[in-house]
């Protein structure tokens, strides 16, 4: 028989600071605990929130910042996984924005983050394109040069996984 994975609507967010450097969390799952990977802020749309909403809420609760705007919508992702035996479809809205560098606050993580967020760091274009740990996406570091050289796309584009 076969499983059908949660659906699961997301929000990213590339939180860029003044030194063109984007924050990124490093996530592990205990069902795999040799595996790192780094991400950006965001997480779950919730019932009745817009995008924009889930966006600010997640950027809030990961990183204390309350004070931002909030850019455009760059991108668009879909990744079906497994994740603390959860079989989900996650199907995420990137959006983009730019900020001073600022103190992380991660008093507002929920249980489930404590438990799979082992630390985070601002990352250079450098630190992105040398690193061996999986990157979400995984081609981050030529999609985030490319916002850097071309400037953000008109409209969302689809990355891969």
């Amino acid at each position: 028989m076969d499983i059908e994975p949660v659906i699961r609507p997301t929000v990213r967010i590339l939180l860029v600071d003044d030194q063109n450097r984007v924050l990124l969390f490093r996530g592990q799952d205990p069902d795999q605990p040799n595996t790192r990977f780094w991400f950006p802020t965001g997480g779950g749309i919730e019932l009745g929130e817009t995008p924009q909403e889930a966006a600010r809420r997640e950027v809030r609760e990961e990183t204390g910042l309350t004070e931002f705007e909030l850019g455009p919508h760059i991108w668009n992702r879909r990744h079906v996984f497994t994740f603390y035996g959860s079989y989900q479809d996650v199907r995420e809205l990137w959006f983009f924005s730019r900020t001073p560098t600022f103190e992380i606050d991660i008093s507002g993580f929920s249980e489930e983050e404590r438990k799979s967020i082992r630390e985070y760091r601002w990352w250079s274009q450098d630190d992105l394109e040398n690193t061996k740990d999986l990157l979400t996406p995984r081609t981050l570091a030529s999609l985030f040069r490319k916002l850097l050289t071309d400037g953000l796309p008109k409209h969302p584009v689809d990355v891969p996984i």
